[in-house]
């Protein structure tokens, strides 16, 4: 049986004024994986993925998430994404939080969902905690526990580990793997190079275009490399 891929992007195109952030992005993400989206800052990761949030609209290309389009795969509560920057009540306890955005996405059984959640990052012993009273990696963690409380089939991961310590990323990883393992496609945006191969595939990605997708072994050999690094430069000059 032959399973469709979670993303498919052909000749994406999107412009802000005179800046053309995506110059003909093409990408394919297969159902069940962690994808990494490798690239510096400015490259159009953050572009690719609100698109593929459905966020923004682009001018030119297909863009095909979860068989339909973006909008349809958010409306029907398929699409989960984390952005860069918490979003959340810094006021409000990590319960309360929680029960808020379980509220604006319409999740039934709310409070099975966030007992779910809680258990999935490791933060039930805190869930009466005030949020400005946590580190910062714990914060991230309650913006994945909001992420995932309509259990969504896509999740959108922006610079998830971005200022997190190495121990932290370590076990941010193993949650992504076990979200993975449970059936969840993940999209996940880094400029870490020593992230890509906890990632199943890659885009390595700059001025708006994927140079190439692989594996991070598949890479390095198609660039004659050492390493990933080594390897993202020759790709890039190449073009």
């Amino acid at each position: 049986m032959t399973v469709d891929p979670a993303v498919v992007a052909q000749g994406v195109r999107k412009r802000f004024g005179a800046i053309e952030a995506l110059r003909g992005l093409d990408l394919r993400i297969n159902t069940g994986e962690i994808y990494g989206l490798l690239g510096p800052n400015g490259s159009g990761k953050t572009t690719s993925i609100r698109c593929v949030a459905g966020l923004l609209r682009p001018e030119e290309g297909t863009l095909r998430v979860l068989g339909g389009t973006p909008r349809a795969a958010v409306s029907a509560a398929r699409v989960g994404y984390m952005t860069q920057a918490p979003a959340l009540y810094g006021d409000l306890s990590v319960q309360e939080n929680l029960s808020f955005f379980a509220a604006l996405q319409g999740v039934t059984h709310a409070d099975e969902g966030i007992e779910e959640a809680l258990r999935t990052v490791d933060l039930l012993e805190r869930r009466r905690s005030v949020v400005n009273t946590l580190s910062g990696g714990m914060r991230t963690r309650v913006s994945l526990a909001a992420t995932l409380l309509h259990r969504p089939s896509l999740l959108l991961l922006d610079e998830p580990t971005v200022g997190v310590d190495p121990l932290l990323r370590k076990e941010f990883w193993a949650h992504f793997r076990m979200l993975a393992a449970s059936g969840i496609t993940l999209l996940v945006s880094s400029h870490v190079m020593d992230e890509a191969s906890r990632c199943d595939r890659l885009g390595l990605i700059r001025g708006g275009v994927v140079l190439a997708e692989g594996t991070a072994n598949e890479l390095v050999a198609r660039a004659g490399a050492t390493d990933l690094e080594s390897a993202f430069v020759a790709l890039a000059e190449a073009r």
